[in-house]
C-alpha cells in the first residue's frame, strides 16, 4: 500500500446507549433425585449491560414471554427400583358409581422380583383407588338418603382377603380373651404350600421353617392383647457368610441375625411378632419355638382391640367411663401373605356443633409406618402395603 496515501488514523464515538435487557441463567443446581427423573432448580435474571457492566434490573422490565424454565429436567442415573401395579379390580358395584383398586408393590427392574416397599420410598406413587361407573342402576326405594350403593359393603379384591371357604369373623361385640383365640389357622386353603405366609395363633408352638420353597419366607405369631411372645432358635442351618438371616420385628421391637442364633431368646415385648428368614442355599432354615405370657409392662389401653380374622366390621370403640380424653386403637394382623383393606361404611359424629378439628380418624400402614388421616363424615377405602394396621379414634 506504500504508493497509496495513508489516511489519517482518529477514533471515532461509538453508540453508548445501554443493551436491551435480558434473561440470565445461572448454572443449575443438584437434581432433586438421586436417580431417575427428576428436577434441578436454575437462577433466572432480568440483566442488562451498562458501560460494560452488568446490572440487575427487575423482572417485568426483561421480554416475559422468552422468560427460561427456573427448573429444569435432570437424570443421575437409572433407578435401581421402581413402583409397580397390578391390574384394576372389577367395578366394585354391579351398578351405580363405585370404585376400583390395584395393589402397589416395589419392583428391582433388573431382577423383575418383588422388595420390601422401603426401597421405593423417595420416588413418586400412583393412585392405587378409582372412581367407576357400572351404568344406572334400578329403581332405588325411596329412602336410602346419602347411603346409597356406594356405601353398601362390597366383597374386597380377591388379593386382599382369605378363601372364601374361611368362616366369615364378626367383630363388633367380639372380645379376643385368651379363651378366644382360634386353636386352627384362619386360612384353610389356597395360597403357598407349607408354613410361609401363615398366622400363628395358638399359646406356643413349633415353626419349622427349614427346607421351605421360598427364598423369602415370612411367618406371624399373634395373641390377644396383654400377652408377650417369646421365640427360641431350636437349630439353624443358615449360611451367614453368603448372606442368609432371619429378621424378628413387632410393634416395639427390631432384631436381626445369623450367627448364634441357637443361644438367642427373642421377645416380642407385644403381643404379635412378624418372622421372615431369606435364605440363598436350598435346603436351609431355622426352627423355632414360640411360647406367649403375661406382658412384663402394660403397652396398651383399656378400650385397645386387637383383631386377627380376615374380615368383619369395626365399630369405633366407646370412651371407658372416668379416662377422659383416651385415644383408643384398633391392631389388626392378618397372615403374612395377604393384605388389610379397610373401608368406612357409616360415620356419625353427633350434632353439627359438636363437630371440631379432633374429630378424626388415624389409620397407620405398619409395614412403612405411614399415617392417614380422615376427617369429619368422609367415606374412605384404605389398603395396607404389609399385613399389620393400626387405627385410632380421635373423639
Amino acid at each position: 500500500c506504500h504508493p497509496v496515501p495513508k489516511p489519517e488514523s482518529r477514533m471515532e464515538v461509538c453508540d453508548l446507549s445501554p443493551c436491551p435487557p435480558r434473561w440470565k441463567v445461572t448454572p443449575a443446581g443438584p437434581c432433586s433425585s438421586s436417580c431417575g427423573l427428576g428436577l434441578a432448580v436454575q437462577l433466572v435474571t432480568c440483566v442488562q449491560i451498562h458501560q460494560g457492566k452488568e446490572v440487575l434490573l427487575e423482572e417485568h422490565l426483561c421480554p416475559v414471554a422468552e422468560k427460561p424454565l427456573t427448573s429444569v429436567p435432570c437424570v443421575i442415573r437409572t433407578c435401581s427400583y421402581e413402583w409397580s401395579f397390578s391390574d384394576w379390580t372389577e367395578c366394585s358395584t354391579s351398578c351405580g358409581n363405585g370404585i376400583q383398586t390395584r395393589q402397589d408393590f416395589c419392583l428391582n427392574p433388573l431382577t423383575r422380583k418383588q422388595v420390601n416397599p422401603i426401597f421405593c420410598r423417595h420416588f413418586p406413587k400412583a393412585i392405587v383407588v378409582r372412581g367407576c361407573s357400572a351404568g344406572p342402576c334400578p329403581e332405588q326405594e325411596v329412602g336410602t338418603g346419602s347411603h346409597g350403593p356406594e356405601l353398601q359393603a362390597v366383597p374386597p379384591a380377591t388379593h386382599l382377603t382369605t378363601p372364601a371357604t374361611a368362616k366369615e369373623v364378626r367383630y363388633k361385640d367380639l372380645d379376643l380373651a385368651a379363651s378366644a383365640v382360634p386353636q386352627e389357622q384362619p386360612e384353610t386353603s389356597g395360597g403357598e404350600q407349607g408354613v410361609c405366609g401363615k398366622l400363628f395363633l395358638n399359646a406356643t408352638g413349633i415353626i419349622n421353617m427349614m427346607g421351605v420353597d421360598s427364598s423369602d419366607c415370612t411367618v406371624a405369631i399373634g395373641r390377644p392383647l396383654g400377652e408377650e411372645i417369646t421365640v427360641s432358635v431350636l437349630e439353624s442351618s443358615l449360611n451367614c457368610s453368603a448372606g442368609e438371616v432371619v429378621l424378628f420385628s413387632g410393634r416395639m421391637m427390631w432384631r436381626t441375625g445369623c450367627r448364634k442364633l441357637p443361644l438367642s431368646l427373642i421377645n416380642s415385648r407385644t403381643n404379635t411378632l412378624l418372622v421372615k428368614q431369606r435364605v440363598l442355599l436350598p435346603g436351609n432354615g431355622v426352627i423355632l419355638q414360640y411360647n406367649s405370657r403375661t406382658a412384663t409392662k402394660k403397652y396398651y389401653q383399656d378400650c385397645d382391640k386387637q383383631l386377627f380374622g380376615p374380615r368383619g366390621e369395626i365399630v369405633n370403640p366407646v370412651q371407658l367411663p372416668g379416662q377422659g380424653q383416651v385415644v383408643c386403637r384398633t391392631f389388626i394382623t392378618v397372615a403374612p401373605r395377604h393384605r388389610v383393606a379397610l373401608r368406612a361404611l357409616y360415620l356419625d359424629l353427633g350434632n353439627e356443633s359438636n363437630h371440631t378439628h379432633f374429630n378424626y380418624i388415624l389409620v397407620r400402614d405398619v409395614s412403612t409406618m405411614r399415617t392417614m388421616a380422615f376427617h369429619g363424615k368422609q367415606q374412605f377405602f384404605w389398603q395396607s402395603t404389609g399385613s399389620q394396621a393400626e387405627i385410632e379414634f380421635h373423639e
